[in-house]
């Protein structure tokens, strides 16, 4: 059943890496501060262009609330067919120290048999699989396919949301496949379930009026880094697990495993240290809340004075798995952080913006023709898992195309590094993935 479509694929990967080194040539930083935004309106053109000759009549670049482009089109398919969605993004993150790179981030290179440049996996080499899927499915398609690439995902602003909720029209489908995630090891194929969402707080100590010497004062002077040492010290217990009052720590991760000697190389942890927490890892990232001290306010080493500060703040990252309200979250946290204050230590909390986590639902007829298209193209069982971070997009797509099933799949395997230098993709995988999603296609549309 798949000859077909797994020879075309084939014939069509010198094209591919064409296609995506020039994708990767382009500079799509949505950041006006590091990179001009002619690199960004350049690759949405390119791909609009790229989706319109792969057979996708419609396509349009609209402009979003952030002033991003986003790329939207639609091809009808045969009255009474399906619809799917195809998601990806052309932005990328900046590369970050160039002198990290073994390559030019901005230039695909080939070593070892993978390709390497920023955004050869995310998000570029899944428009880049996109693309290979279509050209092997052949036009006229079976049924409706509606594209979107994003030109701001990774910045975060929301521009792809506002007009999602603005225009559902324009992504109403049957199937989203939101292809920005990956395989939990090459050659293995994997759909993303769940994601965590997000309950962000800053805390501030005060216990002075102002400075005092420490060496006049030091000893009964409450110290306001002091202070917020030991609140910050009560969110994990002995082990490292995450400790809020009120919010379950247990849970459970039911998918497929990670193997900490694999998370301890995609981490890059050190020899000799240990993991904090107990239970799995696959527990710890994917089914339980995280929480992260991303900032602390304070006097620098260097510069600093023989004096007891009168105050201190901190930013915290709180990651709420699914099941799990994060405005309960946020609300259980900044509770926490008052109650366990030393010395009657004044402390306030400001609350930032929550992002719910998402669960997908599996058991409808897409999630089966996905699944039996994935297994073909690779020939082993199809596994799931979760992500620890958070794509808010899911969450609108959920709310505003309820009757939708969404799956999350992507070319990016935990060997991309991405958003770290010398991100990378295995061709394989882009060309595996474009005859599963081909494959797809041609099975969902009945």
């Amino acid at each position: 059943m798949s000859t077909d479509i797994r020879a075309a694929v084939a014939q069509m990967m010198p094209m591919a890496k064409a296609e995506l080194a020039t994708l990767v040539r382009m500079r799509s930083v949505a950041d006006p501060r590091q990179f001009p935004p002619e690199e960004c309106h350049r690759a949405a053109e390119w791909v609009r262009d790229a989706f319109h000759s792969a057979g996708i009549g419609t396509v349009d670049l609209i402009e979003t609330t952030d002033g991003s482009k986003a790329v939207v089109g639609y091809q009808p398919g045969p009255a009474g067919s399906p619809t799917v969605l195809l998601y990806c993004h052309y932005d990328v993150q900046p590369p970050g120290d160039e002198k990290l790179w073994l390559s030019e981030p901005f230039e695909l290179t080939e070593r070892d048999g993978r390709w390497y440049g920023r955004g050869a996996a995310d998000c570029k080499g899944n428009i880049v699989m996109h693309l290979l899927a279509l050209r092997a499915l052949g036009a006229p398609f079976p049924l409706g396919i509606r594209v979107v690439a994003e030109g701001t995902e990774e910045q975060g602003t929301g521009g792809l949301e506002a007009l999602v909720e603005s225009r559902p029209e324009l992504f109403e489908a049957d199937m989203i496949l939101v292809v920005d995630t990956g395989n939990a090891a090459v050659g293995k194929p994997t759909v993303t379930t769940t994601l965590r969402g997000i309950a962000n707080v800053i805390v501030h100590v005060e216990t002075l009026a102002g400075e005092v010497h420490s060496g006049m004062y030091g000893g009964p002077a409450p110290d306001a880094i002091t202070a917020l040492v030991h609140i910050l010290s009560t969110l994990h217990d002995e082990a490292g697990n995450t400790i809020v009052d009120g919010l379950e720590s247990n849970q459970r991760w039911l998918g497929v495993g990670y193997s900490e000697d694999q998370f301890r190389t995609d981490a890059g942890v050190l020899d000799g240290v240990g993991l904090a927490g107990t239970g799995s890892v696959a527990d710890a990232v994917w089914a339980r809340p995280a929480l992260t001290i991303l900032g602390i306010d304070c006097p620098p080493v260097v510069g600093s004075a023989a004096a007891i500060q009168p105050r201190a703040s901190a930013r915290l990252n709180l990651r709420v798995p699914p099941g799990m309200d994060p405005q309960h979250a946020q609300d259980a946290l900044a509770a926490h952080l008052k109650a366990k204050a030393p010395w009657g230590a004044r402390v306030t909390v400001d609350p930032e913006a929550v992002g719910s986590p998402f669960r997908a639902e599996t058991d409808g007829p897409g999630y089966a023709a996905l699944r039996a298209a994935m297994e073909e193209a690779y020939g082993v069982a199809l596994g799931s898992v979760g992500q620890g971070g958070s794509i808010p997009l899911c969450n609108v797509f959920a709310n505003v195309v309820p009757t939708a099933e969404i799956a999350l799949i992507g070319v990016e395997e935990p060997r991309c590094l991405i958003h770290a230098p010398n991100e990378s993709v295995d061709p394989s995988e882009i060309e595996k993935l474009a005859v599963a999603e081909a494959l797809f296609l041609r099975s969902f549309a009945g």
